[in-house]
């Protein structure tokens, strides 16, 4: 009797990690339009912005999630195709204290300076102390997110979206808009003179560019990226 017992409950638990892998693999089906930047399997979407190859260490796949691991290496790694108008959507998470971003607008030869959706560990990194525009979902050092913004504990991933149609952008986090913003606005270009980033030039202004996932030497993970050119007819 007590071998049944364990058998059934042996049988229960491996339904339920079907049922769960199952669950995620449904949520991760493509919407209408869009196309799969990682899938869980393959870089070939992404590159070193410097060598134009995928990087030999730092970034990982790991359990269906493109890692990279802490001082691991690697650098910033960019999409191989650029986007103007877009829709894009991600999961994230990241370790106690790790600091990440999503950059975009990102143009080669300027290096890896662009509009940042802050990815971070508000609570234990020193950024989140130093004001609500370099907090998660911020554009970072520029403009803060909604203070009543979801974010999700440090382990648990959270559901992050970008969406630049015309010359409003919106950042999304948890299935809400936290941030709005109008390129070439005055209200922006007054954020960006306060910013690190005044005397860069063509900043603030919608262009075709990469999407860029940061290395900032700390442990972060996503999963799920997936893109909706809204340039095209």
């Amino acid at each position: 009797m007590k071998q049944l017992s364990h058998l059934l409950v042996a049988a229960t638990v491996a339904g339920m990690m079907t049922t769960s892998v199952l669950a995620e693999k449904k949520s991760a089906k493509l919407e209408k339009g869009f196309v799969a930047l990682f899938d869980g399997e393959s870089t070939d979407q992404w590159m070193n912005a410097g060598s134009g190859k995928f990087p030999a260490k730092g970034w990982v796949i790991e359990d269906g999630c493109l890692k990279h691991a802490a001082r691991g290496g690697g650098g910033d790694i960019i999409t191989r195709g650029t986007y103007e108008q877009f829709d894009f959507r991600f999961e994230w998470k990241v370790a106690k204290g790790a600091n990440s971003g999503v950059k975009y607008f990102i143009i080669r030869e300027r290096g890896s300076l662009g509009h940042e959706y802050q990815v971070l560990d508000d609570a234990n990194h020193p950024d989140g102390a130093k004001g609500a525009n370099r907090q998660t979902a911020s554009f970072y050092d520029v403009l803060a997110p909604a203070t009543d913004r979801l974010l999700k504990p440090v382990g648990e991933f959270n559901s992050s979206r970008i969406l630049v149609k015309g010359n409003t952008v919106k950042h999304f986090l948890n299935g809400k808009v936290v941030l709005t913003y109008k390129l070439g606005s005055d209200e922006l270009k007054a954020a960006i003179a306060r910013s690190k980033f005044k005397n860069l030039k063509v900043f603030g202004q919608r262009l075709p560019g990469h999407i860029l996932l940061q290395d900032h030497g700390d442990a972060v993970w996503y999963r799920n990226i997936r893109i909706r050119d809204l340039s095209k007819k």
